[in-house]
């Protein structure tokens, strides 16, 4: 029985089709699984594995390259702090001391009800504006000790849900039509692009043989001739 729902299957099917090879969709796949449980769960990364035709191990090792994918549970809001330079200066180390000690977990850890994961993150590029805090990879300002309280209520309370969707959900809007090209058309085309290929790998190894050959014919004129 398959983990991933039926809908995510069909969408993890298209983005597949996109790609002349199905692993490049690799990296989309693991976010997709992520929308659906918020992090990717071993059977998801399995089933991911399967449709792209590489073995689970491989999804994994690339999914912990990567920060935004999860192979552990995480809370439904991924609270971040940046602590580099400019928000260092800007206080970040205090109002991530404050962050730990509201949601009684260190940076890394969830709250034990599985609302917050709260993250001491690298440079989140918003150095206009700090300490910079993101939730779920949408940036929520520079903010103080006060703001960032509010911050937690709101989330708390839901009240910041249409902005600030579940983690996993990298965007909400859905590409409108699937493929724009006919799947028999893009199949035709991928078998001339190939086709094209193995002309030219036929004729490098041509003409590889071509000049071994006049090498060799040199070397035994040069040598009839010292003779």
């Amino acid at each position: 029985m398959s983990h991933l729902r039926p809908d995510i299957v069909e969408r993890a099917r298209e983005l597949v089709s996109l790609y002349p090879e199905p692993r490049s969709a690799l990296i989309p796949l693991c976010h997709l699984a992520q929308e659906q449980d918020g992090w990717l769960r071993p059977e998801a990364m399995e089933e991911i594995a399967a449709l792209v035709g590489i073995t689970a191990a491989e999804v994994r090792g690339t999914a912990t390259f990567y920060d935004m994918l999860h192979t552990e549970p995480v809370g439904t809001y991924l609270v971040s702090i940046c602590t580099n330079i400019a928000c260092l200066l800007g206080g970040a180390e205090e109002l991530l001391a404050h962050a730990e000690a509201r949601l009684g977990v260190h940076a890394g850890g969830t709250t034990p009800d599985g609302r917050f994961t709260l993250e001491d993150a690298e440079c989140l590029a918003d150095c206009d504006r700090t300490p910079c805090v993101t939730v779920n990879h949408r940036y929520v300002g520079g903010l103080s000790i006060e703001e960032l309280d509010a911050l937690l209520d709101d989330l708390a309370a839901g009240r910041r849900s249409d902005e600030i969707p579940p983690h996993g959900t990298l965007v909400r809007v859905r590409r409108n039509g699937g493929l724009r090209v006919p799947l028999a058309q893009l199949a035709a085309e991928r078998a001339a692009m190939a086709e094209a290929q193995a002309d030219r790998a036929r004729a490098a190894k041509d003409e590889e043989a071509a000049q071994a050959g006049a090498a060799g014919g040199s070397q035994g004129s040069e040598g009839r001739g010292t003779a």
